[in-house]
């Protein structure tokens, strides 16, 4: 007897997922791309579909296309700086090199600066290696269009991208060093682990208490991360690994809040700090995000 086939749309759920929170930025809203595109793959004739993986990645990026665009006003009015949406996830996604450095938050934080098009082309050629004329369907464009968009966006996001550490462990041992010195409020240990022109960008949308401007250099950073000690407030961290790279997930049971850390490395020193406590983001935290190319 002849096993039933896996349906096409379950097979590559994990792909669609990643190709729309890549555009995104937004586990919720690549969740509803995700559903909106079942929707529409239950309604076609899949017999007729000759290529089901590029139809349903066609079709997820016309929505998250979509999306995008409905979404500009609302990040207009965000309160104080926007980040992405920190994922928990496992291992084999640190495992994709490549992977894990265009899902980070750094490169994700990067492609906000494209408009939606460009934004949908680099991510369809570069993360997902997707084929010119494939990418042209997609976007509703010629593949020549495309070509040029591509080039373009590959150049934008290559002056603005952190040069990410890629040595796993050495990534790990400077964020095991920041907790440290942050759990123990020294401030010489803190200095010792941040580059001199370290960045630090928090999100808490207007929500959760952060900072509403980057905070810029190390001594300005190690001050504000000191601040719990320094007035007794007890919280908890602990290394776990967000959007494929090492980062922290710091607790505060006096208010029950949550923060998410993530990391650039270079050279064995903290060059970016994204941190992420807008509750409403962090609901991915709880399980593991599946990804995959």
């Amino acid at each position: 007897m002849t096993p039933p086939s896996v349906d096409p749309f379950v097979e590559h759920r994990s792909l669609l997922f990643t190709v729309a929170y890549e555009m995104l930025g937004s586990a919720a809203d690549a969740e509803d791309v995700v559903q909106e595109s079942w929707l529409r793959w239950a309604d076609v004739e899949q017999a007729e579909v000759r290529d089901p993986r590029a139809y349903l990645v066609r079709v997820v990026t016309r929505q998250s296309l979509n999306r995008l665009r409905s979404n500009s006003r609302r990040r207009e009015d965000y309160v104080g700086e926007w980040l992405p949406e920190p994922l928990l996830t496992s291992p084999d996604v640190a495992e994709d090199v490549e992977l894990a450095e265009n899902v980070s938050i750094a490169m994700l934080t990067v492609l906000e600066t494209l408009g939606p098009a460009e934004r949908a082309v680099f991510v369809l050629r570069e993360v997902f290696d997707t084929p010119y004329d494939e990418i042209a369907e997609a976007v509703d464009k010629s593949p020549a269009a495309v070509r040029q968009i591509a080039h373009r966006a590959k150049e934008h996001v290559a002056a603005r991208r952190p040069r990410i550490q890629v040595k796993r462990d050495e990534q790990q041992a400077a964020v095991e060093k920041f907790l440290a010195a942050v759990k123990g409020g020294d401030m010489q240990d803190l200095l010792a682990v941040l580059a001199p022109d370290v960045v630090m960008v928090a999100d808490g949308g207007g929500i959760a208490q952060a900072a509403r401007k980057p905070i810029h250099g190390a001594g300005k950073v190690a001050a504000f991360l000191g601040t719990a000690k320094r007035i007794n407030i007890e919280f908890t961290g602990v290394p776990i690994s967000i959007n494929g790279l090492p980062g922290a997930r710091l607790d505060i049971p006096f208010d029950g809040s949550t923060t998410a850390l993530s990391f650039v490395v270079e050279d064995g020193l903290i060059t970016r700090i994204y941190a992420m406590r807008n509750p409403n983001k962090l609901q991915r935290l709880a399980d593991v995000t599946s990804l995959q190319r």
